[in-house]
């Protein structure tokens, strides 16, 4: 029954999460004191801590809280028949004794409803408090890390995130963190610890108990429970659960109607089976039941159940009584195919009926939302009316940018071949139609010049227009905006999200630019607006528009079309490097062209057009289509290649010096390529290598991320506290390699490159050259093997390999070697892959390359408060249960 006995006698794989346990307890525990100014019953203490964490506090815990004075002080009162206690926080003297009845009063504010009073805050011992701000931003770091942060890792997240100084000594007392994080010790350093994010509680200084309760799903505040007990006394009164966001996986909407883009309404089709099961039931119960009453004292804001059309029943909100018309919100919406409105007017009180208790254990269906990007713009008849005929009554994938009483989401259309994003799709409509351009078939342009030019031969031009001149204008309102500005750090971009418009500093000048593609919180795609460059910055080096020069510079539409060359070879097909190279040579050196249009496809959008220096125009037979047409440039050299990183950057640019060195390249690469395919795997040189990764001693135990399960016998690990280093590093290459110029590589077996895999940049090994242009590579951080294109991979610099290598191959201790079933890899792979453990190494197989050594070791699972999972015991049963099924 000592809970620091049952705790010190359970089997765990070390005292460190036992320990953490009990200093959560303790520190919940003072957090409850903090929230009251007149004590706490110890007997109220379960009830109160069940409501406030939504876990059980054991009675263990009652019985030790004389011995923890450095928690909370007892004072024994004796109540009625039974010995009860007030407890204090600790070192705090109780206040001079008062009825049961004043202290439930000075209670009340902390509770809403009669309970005994609680915990009065400690002055002395309360942490110093932290801004609701501060904390809600390193809540939003921990919660991108569901398996935990090192504290030591958070300051410079923060900073990258916010460009704002992390307190360096919160790291030393981390309890100035725990009412919105886990804080998980491992050692007595306090430095030394994992953070995680507390689930589902919105952090806000001014909300007491009961207001932090009731934000959540399926636990009912004192408040309630204490209406729940007067129900019969005020039966219109109903209290409905709030709507939840699932957790995991993707999340689906259907957009009801909008009044304008701050207020969305839509329902979740995550809850779309239960919705039609309590449709049925509200059918049954009221069309058959013959004892339904009619509501009574009818009220604004009283829930009811209304009789629709079709014997439909829906749960509805009065908003309005005049005389005996009602005018009702439907929050549960049911035909949506027959576009039912938010509002509608009831001519009599006869189809209002009392809504039943089993009715409202479904939250309201119907739910507002704002669409990122068009804050600003929320009003306007334009727009609305675009998003309006855009996406009602339809079913959208959402992105959740922010998770708030009004979530603020990004609505994507994938029903099609590709995803649409439906809020950058909408801002279109403010676009001012005047200052659009729209190239003439037959007509001939000058002053045109070429902006850009991507690897399938396609480019992007401008045309001097309307558009071109406004555009210039505003930016130049921008740069003597900006000039004035001492500090332009106001304007950093705080939620990037794809879609969203900024503005990027290029070539000592400022550029629209729309982002793409998010790759991690430092780094992500951009395309510039108005010459198709596509590049990878940084989130620091984006700067929101200015509010006052927001319509302005959205109304401009972009101004780079996008063309391709007319008249090519039909059987040109993919654009080999040397043709791409040449192509960005001519035409990214000149400063203007004459161009001339022939055709005009609409479904791709893109011009076909032949493009003439300014001393060769009109002569066809001097076009750049024919130079290119008669140049040898279109023999594909599957042994040379070149990244297809942003085409047509500045940084792009290639001289004629490199296409020839890329040429002599070509011919010598040629036997390399053949030899090194016949050879077998041989050992990697050790120069430039980086260091081997550091192990545990055999028997210690070590904190791991298990990357890649496939059996007992063969699993992946990497070292739990470097894993923000890994981060850190990859992020880094992928602004590196986005910028680098492209270079012709030499690939050989056995040796170390960088490779782009989905849009991220990893350390690889070659392990085989394929015949059809791809390599087989494994991913030395990850432990994954990979195909990839030829085109995807580049030299790792110096600066990629001072970090150890990542990935550690595994075999688990305890269980027999043998040809694992594919139950019992399926067993395994759900027990670890993806997930935090701890693992005590048994064995460490040397090896000259550090990706080849191998490990022999038990796994822990520790997730759980009380007890330690060891994976080897799982699989030894598995293997049990699989041969009696056999």
């Amino acid at each position: 029954d000592n809970l620091n006995t049952s705790i010190a006698e359970t089997h765990t794989v070390a005292s460190g999460p036992s320990a953490a346990h009990v200093d959560e307890v303790q520190s919940r525990i003072k957090e409850i004191l903090s929230k009251c100014s007149s004590g706490v019953w110890v007997s109220k203490m379960p009830q109160i801590y069940r409501e406030m964490y939504w876990e059980e506090l054991s009675t263990a815990v009652l019985r030790q809280l004389e011995n923890w004075p450095h928690v909370c002080t007892v004072e024994k009162v004796h109540r009625g028949d039974q010995m009860d206690g007030l407890l204090y926080p600790a070192k705090k003297i109780p206040p001079i004794a008062k009825s049961d009845t004043e202290q439930e009063k000075a209670c009340q504010n902390v509770t809403s409803s009669k309970v005994d009073p609680l915990l009065k805050p400690n002055v002395e011992t309360t942490p110093a408090s932290l801004s609701s701000d501060f904390k809600q931003k390193v809540v939003n770091i921990l919660l991108k890390y569901s398996s935990g942060l090192w504290a030591n890792a958070l300051p410079k997240l923060y900073q990258d995130t916010y460009q704002v100084k992390f307190p360096e000594d919160i790291l030393n007392n981390l309890e100035l963190l725990s009412d919105v994080c886990i804080v998980d010790y491992v050692s007595e350093v306090p430095r030394k610890a994992i953070l995680y994010a507390k689930p589902q509680r919105r952090i806000d200084e001014n909300l007491n108990i009961t207001e932090k309760v009731r934000r959540h799903d399926g636990v009912k505040a004192t408040a309630e429970q204490q209406y729940e007990e007067s129900k019969d006394q005020h039966p219109e009164n109903i209290t409905v659960p709030p709507l939840i966001i699932p957790s995991e996986g993707s999340v689906s909407v259907m957009v009801l109607e909008l009044k304008n883009t701050n207020e969305v309404l839509i329902r979740q089709v995550y809850y779309s089976s239960a919705q039609e099961q309590m449709e049925d039931d509200m059918k049954a119960y009221y069309s058959q039941n013959s004892t339904v009453s009619l509501a009574q004292s009818l009220s604004v804001g009283q829930l009811v159940a209304v009789h629709a059309e079709e014997d439909a029943w829906l749960r509805a909100r009065i908003i309005s009584l005049e005389d005996k018309r009602i005018k009702a919100s439907n929050y549960f919406f049911w035909h949506l195919e027959k576009d039912l409105k938010q509002s509608r007017i009831l001519d009599t009180c006869n189809s209002v009926y009392k809504l039943q208790k089993q009715f409202n254990s479904l939250p309201f269906q119907a739910a507002k939302c704002k669409l990122a990007g068009l804050e600003v713009f929320c009003d306007d008849p334009v727009l609305v009316k675009t998003v309006e005929s855009q996406t009602c009554s339809k079913i959208f994938a959402v992105e959740i940018l922010e998770k708030s009483d009004i979530p603020l989401l990004v609505l994507y259309d994938t029903s099609g071949e590709d995803d649409i994003n439906i809020n950058a799709t909408c801002l279109k409509a403010l676009y001012d139609k005047s200052l659009e351009l729209h190239l003439q078939v037959d007509a001939l342009y000058t002053n045109v010049r070429v902006t850009s030019v991507f690897s399938d031969g396609s480019l992007y031009c401008q045309v001097p227009s309307k558009g071109l001149s406004r555009l210039s204008e505003i930016l130049q309102k921008l740069e003597d905006y900006f000039h004035y500005k001492t500090q332009t750090s106001e304007f950093n971009v705080s939620l990037p999200f794809c879609g969203k418009i900024c503005l990027f500093p290029s070539k000592g000048k400022w550029a629209r630019v729309e982002i793409r593609i998010i790759h991690t919180r430092r780094a992500l795609d951009v395309q510039f607006m108005d010459t198709g460059t596509v590049a990878t910055v940084k989130v620091s080096e984006l700067r929101e528009i200015p509010p006052q020069f927001l319509r302005e510079v959205i109304a401009i539409p972009p101004q780079a079309i996008k063309c391709c060359l007319a008249d090519l070879p039909p059987n040109t097909g993919m654009w080999t490097p040397d043709a791409v190279l040449w192509l960005r040579d001519t035409v990214m050196n000149c400063p203007e062209f004459s161009m001339k249009v022939v055709k005009q496809d609409g479904s791709k959008g893109i011009a076909h057009v032949y493009l003439f220096a300014p001393e060769n125009f009109p002569d066809m037979d001097h076009s750049v289509n024919r130079q290119i047409k008669n140049a040898d440039l279109w023999k594909h050299q599957k042994d040379v290649f070149l990244s297809v990183a942003p085409s047509g950057t500045s940084s792009t640019k290639v001289t004629s010096d490199a296409v020839s060195a890329l040429r002599l390249t070509s011919g010598r690469l040629e036997k390399s390529f053949s030899d090194s395919a016949r050879e077998p795997s041989s050992a990697v040189s050790t120069i430039d290598m980086p260091p081997p990764l550091p192990l545990s001693k055999t028997g210690e135990l070590m904190d791991v991320y298990v990357s890649v399960a496939c059996h007992p016998g063969h699993f992946i690990v990497q070292p739990w506290k470097e894993l923000h280093n890994l981060e850190a590093l990859m992020e880094e290459m992928i602004l590196y390699y986005s910028r680098a110029e492209e270079k012709p590589v030499n690939i050989e077996k056995n040796k170390l490159y960088a490779a782009k895999i989905e849009n991220q940049w990893y350390r690889v090994i070659i392990k085989g050259i394929l015949r059809n242009g791809f390599l087989s590579v494994y991913e030395l951080d990850y432990g994954k093997h990979e195909f990839v294109s030829i085109e995807k991979v580049q030299p790792l610099m110096d600066t990629f390999r001072k970090l150890p290598f990542q990935a550690i191959t595994a075999q688990l201790a305890g269980v027999k070697s043998q040809q694992w079933s594919e139950e019992a890899s399926i067993v395994f792979r759900n027990l670890v892959e993806k997930k935090p453990l701890v693992a005590q190494i048994q064995a460490v197989n040397e090896s000259t390359n550090s990706w080849d050594r191998k490990i022999v070791t038990f796994l822990v699972d520790t997730s759980l408060p009380d007890t330690d999972i060891w994976i080897h015991d799982f699989v030894s049963q598995s293997l049990v249960e699989f041969s009696k099924d056999d």
